[in-house]
C-alpha cells in the first residue's frame, strides 16, 4: 500500500512524493511583457519540496490572458523569465510543469494588446465581471472562433509548450479546468455551435483532445498532462450531460499516453472520478472535495485507500511553502491570507514561515 510520503513514477521522472502543488493563479507578473520577476522564482522555488509544482495559469497566446498580470509563455524574454524559475526549483531537486491556461470569454479587451478582443466557442457572454486596472468589469460577448481561429489556438497551445521544455520546465499541464477555453468548450452554455466543434459531445470534446494531441506531437506525450473539473460552475459553467462528456474525452483522450490525468473535484462526484481513474489507467492527480473543515491530512488518506496516486493542494501550499513536512508533522498549519492572494508584492507570496523558522 503507498502512501502519499512515498516515491512515484511520473512517466519516466521520480517524485520523491505524492503530494503536488495545485495551478493557482497570483497576478504577480509585473516583470515587462508579462514576466514573472525575482520574487516568483523564490515563490517557487520555496515549495520545490512537493512532488510536483503545477505553476499558475500561463497563457499560451496574448489572446489568452484573462486577468491582470497573469504571464505568459509566448515570447522570448518570458522563456527567459521562466528559465530561472525553472532552474531555482531544479536546484532544489524539484519538478515543475507549466500550466498552460487560455481563458477564452474570461477576460477583457483592455487586458489585451491593441486590437485583440477575448474569443471563445461562441458569441455568448459569461455572467458576472472581471477585474481590471480600471476595476471590474462586465465580462463582454467574446469574438467566436472559426476555423482558422480554432487552428491558431491548437498551434498557439503546441508553440508554448515547446517554449516550456524551452524554459526548462519539465512539463506541461493543459487547463481543461474552471471555466476556461478548453472547459467552454466541453460546455453546453458557452458552446451553441452546431458544427464539428460543437452539438454532439463528440464536438464538444474535439478541441481538448486536438490541443491534446497536438501537444503531445510537440514535446512528447511523457511530459504532457491535463486537468478536468466536471461540474464545476465556476465562470459561468453548465455542463448537461457531464458524466457522458467526461467518460468519452477521457476514453479518446487514452490512445495519447498522456502522462497525467489531474481531477478537481466537485462535492458528490466521487463515482465519476474513480470511473475516469478506471478509464484513464495511468497517473492519476486528485483535487479532492473534502467535507467543510477537512485538513491535508484527511485527503492524504485517499492515496492510501487507493482513489488517487497524487494529491494536489491549492491554499494550503500557497501558505505553508514546506507543506510535505508540515502533513508529515500532522502541523501546524499557516492560515491563508486571502487578502494577499492576487496582486501585489511579497507580503503573502514569499513571507509566510517554513515550519523550522517557526520553531527555531
Amino acid at each position: 500500500m503507498s502512501t502519499a510520503f512515498d516515491p512515484i513514477d511520473l512517466a519516466g521522472r521520480t517524485l520523491a512524493n505524492r503530494v503536488a502543488m495545485a495551478p493557482m493563479t497570483r497576478s504577480r507578473a509585473h516583470g515587462p511583457g508579462n514576466t514573472p520577476t525575482a520574487a516568483t522564482v523564490e515563490y517557487y522555488a520555496q515549495r520545490a519540496s512537493a512532488g510536483l509544482i503545477i505553476t499558475e495559469g500561463i497563457q499560451p497566446t496574448a489572446v489568452g490572458q484573462g486577468y491582470p498580470d497573469t504571464p505568459g509563455l509566448h515570447s522570448e524574454q518570458q522563456v527567459e523569465a521562466w528559465r530561472a524559475v525553472t532552474d531555482a526549483v531544479h536546484a532544489r531537486g524539484g519538478v515543475i510543469f507549466a500550466q498552460l491556461m487560455h481563458s477564452g470569454r474570461i477576460g477583457h479587451a483592455s487586458l489585451l494588446p491593441d486590437g485583440l478582443h477575448p474569443v471563445g466557442a461562441s458569441p455568448v457572454a459569461a455572467a458576472g465581471q472581471v477585474y481590471t486596472a480600471a476595476g471590474p468589469q462586465t465580462f463582454e460577448a467574446p469574438v467566436e472562433l472559426d476555423g482558422d481561429g480554432i487552428a491558431e489556438t491548437i498551434a498557439g497551445f503546441a508553440d508554448a509548450a515547446r517554449n516550456a521544455v524551452a524554459a526548462g520546465f519539465d512539463g506541461v499541464e493543459l487547463h481543461g479546468a474552471n471555466g476556461y477555453l478548453l472547459h467552454q468548450f466541453l460546455s453546453t452554455n458557452a458552446n451553441a455551435r452546431t458544427d464539428e466543434w460543437g452539438g454532439s459531445v463528440e464536438g464538444r470534446t474535439r478541441l481538448v483532445v486536438e490541443v491534446a494531441r497536438a501537444v503531445t506531437a510537440a514535446i512528447g506525450a511523457d511530459r504532457v498532462g491535463l486537468r478536468i473539473s466536471p461540474t464545476n460552475p465556476f465562470n459561468d459553467i453548465v455542463e448537461d450531460g457531464h458524466v457522458e462528456t467526461y467518460t468519452a474525452l477521457v476514453d479518446a483522450l487514452v490512445p495519447l499516453g498522456l502522462a497525467y490525468l489531474h481531477v478537481a473535484e466537485a462535492p458528490g462526484q466521487r463515482d465519476l472520478t474513480l470511473d475516469l481513474r478506471e478509464r484513464f489507467g495511468g497517473t492519476l492527480l486528485l483535487n479532492p472535495a473534502t467535507p467543510g473543515g477537512a485538513t491535508g491530512p484527511d485527503a492524504l488518506a485517499l492515496v492510501e485507500e487507493g482513489v488517487a496516486d497524487v494529491i494536489t493542494f491549492g491554499q494550503l501550499f500557497l501558505a505553508n511553502p514546506d507543506l510535505p513536512a508540515r502533513l508529515a508533522a500532522g502541523g501546524p498549519f499557516n492560515p491563508a491570507d486571502t487578502a494577499t492572494f492576487y496582486g501585489g508584492d511579497e507580503r503573502g507570496y514569499t513571507d509566510y514561515p517554513a515550519l523550522v523558522v517557526e520553531n527555531a
